[in-house]
């Protein structure tokens, strides 16, 4: 029998229904003049002092916004948790301790990373841009792993919370893969599942996110490109070792000598004791390391208002990001389709008869909304940075896209 996890996943049943601040954003004319309010408006009087950029706002983003480009999402009224009960992400303790987990893992990877490398970001992703470029948004913190937001706005500061599938990261000597280079060793180590897979993707069984398809089509695709095959020989499948492992085996904490080994054709051996590929992500039951954590909170401290977009908050990590910004008397808007964890906080002391300057909460989808905003906010008078100062504005604007790297260098 298999041992039950220790660790619980939060919130996968319905959270409760939002109640919508100011009442008319229950409209799109309304939820647009709302958040327009709530971004455009004088630095809120409660906000602490010391705040580096008053007037500014730092979207905080989850699966959500990427569901119009054709991924899965956890808690949607399609998410993977309201459509398929019995799922549950790999733990972390269990990717490490298991050589038969990573095959499981790695198989259904392989599958999925197809369709995850294929899509691309959506309008609400560049409507992101385009307020960054407005001066309005001074950077993104993510929940998401597919890179979307670094691929739509490279110049806007992006800290990715919970790291990105675009490459490999061995857990012995921490260099990374890239993704791509990774895909193609399974597909050489694995010549029947790499021609099983490009059955499927001739089949266009892959194509869709409606899960009674998926389901019909002998598949379930969960988030972050994770396929299973119910009743799929996993055992049978093979991973590649971390090419500077294998060149160079490293001396472990304890001052041994490690083993690296592999067989005839590559694939990383059970006899070996490092080398091991794991996602670039943060796993669940994985800790964030402490400078991502630290870097989060320097963005949330930097800015004057927290967006909040396409995301529940139920991992911790990002709902005590919404808690800080709320302790720094920040206002804070949602934009989220479905129940956010522990929303009613962010609006208990709202003033009577604001109009969204004070915070707002909406529940439209992203790509629908982020881009009339911006429509309706260039109309007002917002725009890209005048020409004539463009230069100091760039120099600016490389300036402030270092400091996350900066940060977490």
């Amino acid at each position: 029998m298999r041992k039950a996890p220790f660790i619980r996943i939060p919130y996968t049943g319905p959270l409760p229904t939002p109640e919508l601040y100011p009442r008319n954003a229950n409209s799109t004319p309304g939820a647009i003049a709302a958040l327009s309010k709530f971004l455009t408006a004088p630095p809120s009087p409660s906000l602490q002092n010391g705040v580096a950029d008053p007037q500014s706002t730092v979207v905080l983003s989850g699966a959500g916004i990427s569901v119009a480009s054709g991924l899965a999402d956890y808690r949607g009224t399609n998410g993977t948790y309201r459509q398929n009960k019995a799922y549950r992400p790999i733990y972390y303790h269990e990717f490490l301790a298991s050589h038969e987990a990573r095959k499981r893992y790695w198989a259904r990877s392989f599958l999925g990373w197809t369709n995850l490398h294929k899509a691309k970001p959506n309008a609400a992703h560049y409507a992101v841009k385009d307020l960054g470029e407005m001066g309005i948004v001074r950077s993104v913190v993510t929940q998401n792993v597919d890179s979307f937001h670094s691929i739509a706005h490279p110049n806007l500061p992006t800290l990715e919370l919970h790291g990105y599938l675009r490459a490999l990261v061995c857990v012995s000597c921490h260099n990374e893969l890239p993704r791509g280079v990774f895909q193609d060793s399974l597909a050489k180590l694995n010549p029947a599942w790499a021609a099983f897979l490009e059955e499927v993707i001739r089949s266009g069984a892959l194509d869709t996110e409606n899960p009674d398809e998926r389901r019909a089509k002998g598949m379930k695709t969960n988030p972050d490109g994770d396929v299973d095959l119910p009743g799929a020989p996993y055992t049978t499948f093979r991973y590649p070792a971390c090419p500077h492992c294998l060149a160079n085996p490293p001396i472990a904490g304890d001052g041994t000598q490690t083993r690296v080994e592999v067989d005839g054709e590559g694939a990383w051996s059970a006899t070996s004791t490092a080398g091991i590929l794991k996602p670039a992500v943060i796993m669940f039951g994985e800790s964030i390391p402490s400078k991502v954590k630290d870097t989060a909170e320097h963005a949330i401290d930097g800015s004057g208002r927290l967006l909040v977009l396409g995301t529940s908050l139920a991992t911790y990590s990002a709902w005590r990001l919404a808690k800080r910004a709320l302790e720094r008397g920040m206002p804070i808007g949602i934009l989220n389709l479905g129940g956010v964890r522990g929303e009613e906080a962010f609006f208990q002391k709202l003033p009577i008869g604001q109009t969204g300057e004070a915070g707002v909460r909406v529940e439209f989808p992203t790509d629908k909304i982020l881009p009339k905003l911006v429509d309706q906010l260039r109309q007002a008078g917002f725009a890209k940075v005048a020409d004539a100062g463009m230069a100091n504005a760039a120099d600016e604007q490389h300036a402030n896209s270092k400091i996350f790297k900066d940060m977490l260098s």
